[in-house]
Parts: C-alpha cells; structure tokens; sequence
C-alpha cells in the first residue's frame, strides 16, 4: 500500500488502496476539493491571515486589547468570551508579534500559512463505494438491518448483543465535528439533531439551514462518521453503534480539506452551548501535526483549542478524539514529523511529543481512541503509546492484514455517504466514532453521569487486551511497532477494546 497523505491523518478516513494512516488532516478516506471554502467570503482579502488572540475568559476583550488588534491592523472576526478566544483576520504579517506585547493578552498566533481562503490540490481519494445492486439485493435477516451482517465491527465491540438490551436514548446526542453530515441520507434522518448542528467554517457560526451539510465534492468524511455512530435501525441499510441517539452536524473543514483553529474552537464551543453530550474529532487541527509550546504562534493554538474543549466537557460533552493514522509512539522521546505545515511548505522536523501536542486528540481530558483490525489487535497504521492511548475499538486495517469472518467481505469500516449511499473506510478516524457510539450507550443508560463518570465507565468496562507482541503485522518477520504496559492497560489498546454491551447493562 502507498502511504495515504497525511494531512488527512485523523479527520478522514483512509481510502482503499492507501496505507491506512490518515485523520484530519483527518484521518483519510475522501475526495479534497481546489475549490475555495464555500463557507469563507468571497470577498475575503488575499493576503490576510486568521489569527486567534487569546484573553482572560469571562469579559469579553477591553477596548485596550480591542484598540491595539486595530492599530496592530487586525480586524474581529467573532470573540467567543466564554473562553476568551478571539477570531481575528489581519494582512499585517508582524500582527501576532505585535499584538503578543499588548497587556492583556495572553498569547497569539496564526491560525494558517495560506491566505484566505486556503485551497488545495491534493486528492485523497475515495471510500470504496457498495454497489447499487448490491444494496438492493441486501436483506434484514434476524432483526438485522440489511447491510448488517457486512459489519464485523459491531460484534467485536459487543454492539450487536447491546442493541438487544437497549439502542441508546433519543435524549442524548453526538456532535460529529467534522467535514460537514448529510442529514438526508435515510440512515441518519431519523436522529439528526437540527438544533445542535451549524457550520463553524469561518470560526463563527453559520446557522443558515443545511449549511452543515458537504457540498458536491467535499469529504464524505463527517457523513461516514456520523453513520457509525448513530444510523437508525430502521430496515435500511447499516446500523449505528448506538442507534437511537440523536446526532447533529458541526462542520469544521474547509472544501479544500483544512480544519483550522478558529473553526475547532466554534465548533467545541457551538456543542457545549447546545447540549450536546459527546463529540467525535477524527481529525488533527490545521496546519501543524504537532503544535509545540515553546513556539508562540502555535502555543496558541493549543491554548484556543484547550480552552474550547476544556469548556465542552464543564458543559456536560464528553469529548472523544482519534489517536492518529502514521503508526507513530506517541510515548516516545522523539517522532520526525515530515508534514507540517501542511498548508504551506512542510520540512522534517523532530519534535518532543511531551511538548508537541496532537489537538485535540492530546489535550487533557480528551479520549484519545487507538484503532483495530478484523482480528482484534492493532491496525497497522494506528497510532499508539503507553501513557496516550486511552482505548481502542475499529478501525479497520487493510484485507491482506486482517481478514474478517464471513458473511462480512472487508477489513474496513461501513458508513454512510452523502447522497444516501455506504461504503468503505478505514483509519483511527472510524475507531473513535466507535467510542463515542459508546460513550453515547453509556450516557443512556446513566442520564444524571457527568463527563468524567462517563470516562471513568468506558474505561473499566472496556475489554481488556493485552499487548500485541511481537507485532509483525505484515509477517515479513520485522517488528513494526512496539508495545509497553501491561494486559490492562497498555500502549497499544490503552485500558482495553470499548465494549458496547456493559455500557447498557452495568
């Protein structure tokens, strides 16, 4: 397999034929567009940057900070005062250094390399669609929704015997931030949450009706996603892993594929101010693999992100996220990260995976969601680490790698397409869709459970799995990852495999 673009590590999910390593960049399985973001003005100044400036939350910025991000040539774009996160637009290439000196900011950055509207040419491919024919010749056996037996995963989370107990509570919904959720497709109608879904694009919400859906050419990324999570048991198609939750659409990634900052922060803030009890981020933020500290620019980022999911979760979200597609230790003393920025020209460069955070999947109180294969042990493209991985669930892995048992023909993961169709996708960016089918049951069966009594569940019901050693995954006799820790909690699967049936029965 050649290896999928990175950009794409943990938002979209990786296409057939790829090596299984993409996520958002998302982790991989889709189609990006050149076109520019639908959602950004067209009218948007060329040369112009976004930038986030973060302040003391709970004021809002004063007329001092306001005056001097006017001076320093800067216009707001949106202030999420909750958070004290500030979207701001400026073509002054020195604005963040200039603004970073002002009293009352605490730090700054630029959110891109490429002016508004960043665009792309890159292509990363497409799921591997179910024939039509296929489909219709599908048939509900037992109970089953027709495409069903096609889902091995479901079985190997315990979903199939949870959904005989329960199919989750209408009352509780996921967010899948992500690049936008067809709510038409029929396996998702039924759930979708209208209320809880908006387009956070621009970094400022966009409530106009349907504007959270792809547009013709965009990833099928979010709408797979949100199948995994919640498609209805209804007679058609495939069936969620819990589903009958509700789901709602935050869309966060531009047509050309970038999932910026100023959108992750509208996007977190968006769910926690509408209820929502779980997010889904299969991506990385734009444009940075790893944001390190020690840079001002990116520390920032990282600021405005942990802000914004910090506040999700005091809002009642639990907040899951996938753990990456480049089989990297995230435990290690070092990674050489050869694709950031990835907006811009990347170079390789080493970084200290303490200091250099993925966001969000590394940002405290954050799932963080490693993937497996047909066969139960991890994805040969899944990132893992002792001390990150939190759990593990499906993801899928190539057929040549982990084969499943029939009736099911894939070692990928089924999902919904925009258009009402299903298909095929792999990456760590389908393993946490699983966990927060999950998480979803889990907070169903214990309304009243905060976030953290939620965690807490998901972790002690997992499954426990012990290390994959040797890990040969291609059987060419080399070790291709190495993994630390005991069978209860180790670097490969975290505290074990999410198990779908103790979320409704304990």
């Amino acid at each position: 397999m050649t290896a999928p673009d990175p950009r794409f590590r943990r938002a979209l999910a990786i296409p057939v034929g790829m090596a299984m390593a993409t996520a958002l960049a998302f982790l991989p399985n889709v189609s990006a567009s050149a076109a520019e973001s639908a959602a950004e003005s067209p009218a948007a100044d060329p040369t112009s940057l976004s930038y986030v400036v973060n302040v003391s939350p709970g004021h809002g910025p004063s007329k001092h900070v306001k005056k001097a991000i006017s001076e320093a040539g800067g216009t707001i774009v949106t202030s999420y005062d909750q958070i004290g996160v500030i979207v701001v637009h400026s073509a002054n290439p020195d604005f963040a250094k200039a603004v970073r000196k002002v009293r009352g900011v605490e730090s700054a950055g630029n959110t891109r390399n490429a002016p508004l509207p960043a665009q792309s040419t890159t292509d990363v491919g497409t799921p591997k669609v179910i024939d039509a024919a296929d489909v219709a010749a599908a048939e509900a056996v037992d109970g089953q929704d027709p495409l069903e037996p096609l889902q091995w995963d479901l079985p190997a989370i315990k979903a199939d015997k949870a959904h005989e107990k329960s199919l989750g509570s209408s009352k509780v919904t996921v967010a899948v931030i992500d690049t936008g959720v067809d709510d038409t497709h029929p396996d998702i109608a039924p759930n979708f949450d209208r209320a809880a879904s908006v387009n956070c694009v621009t970094g400022k919400p966009d409530t106009t009706d349907g504007a959270w859906r792809p547009t013709t050419g965009e990833s099928p990324h979010g709408t797979h996603v949100a199948g995994e999570i919640a498609a209805a048991k209804n007679g058609i198609g495939m069936t969620g892993v819990a589903p009958g939750v509700k789901v709602s659409g935050i869309k966060v990634s531009t047509t050309a594929g970038y999932f910026y900052t100023e959108a992750v922060v509208c996007g977190f803030v968006w769910a926690a101010e509408h209820g929502v009890d779980v997010t889904n981020n299969s991506y990385y933020t734009d444009p940075w693999y790893f944001n390190c500290k020690n840079d001002p620019d990116q520390r920032a980022l990282v600021d405005a992100v942990s802000r914004a999911s910090r506040y999700a979760e005091k809002k009642g979200a639990v907040n899951v996220a996938a753990a990456g597609n480049e089989n990297y230790d995230l435990a290690a003393d070092e990674i050489t990260d050869p694709v950031s920025p990835n907006d811009a020209t990347p170079s390789d460069r080493v970084i200290d995976p303490s200091k250099c955070l993925d966001i969000p999947t590394q940002l405290p109180g954050v799932v963080t969601v490693a993937a497996t294969g047909a066969k139960g042990i991890k994805s040969s493209f899944s990132n893992h680490g002792l001390g990150v991985i939190d759990i593990a669930a499906p993801g899928g892995d190539s057929t040549r790698f982990q084969t499943p048992a029939p009736p099911a023909t894939s070692g990928l993961i089924l999902g919904t397409l925009p258009g009402g169709g299903w298909g095929y996708m792999a990456g760590t960016s389908m393993a946490s869709p699983h966990v927060a089918g999950v998480a979803a049951l889990i907070k169903s069966t214990h309304p009243k459970a905060s976030p953290a009594l939620v965690k807490a569940l998901l972790y002690a019901e997992a499954d426990a799995t012990p290390c994959t050693d040797p890990y040969d995954i291609n059987g060419d006799g080399k070790v291709d990852a190495v993994c630390e820790g005991s069978k209860n909690y180790n670097g490969f699967y975290g505290w074990g495999t999410a198990d779908a049936l103790d979320a409704v029965t304990r």
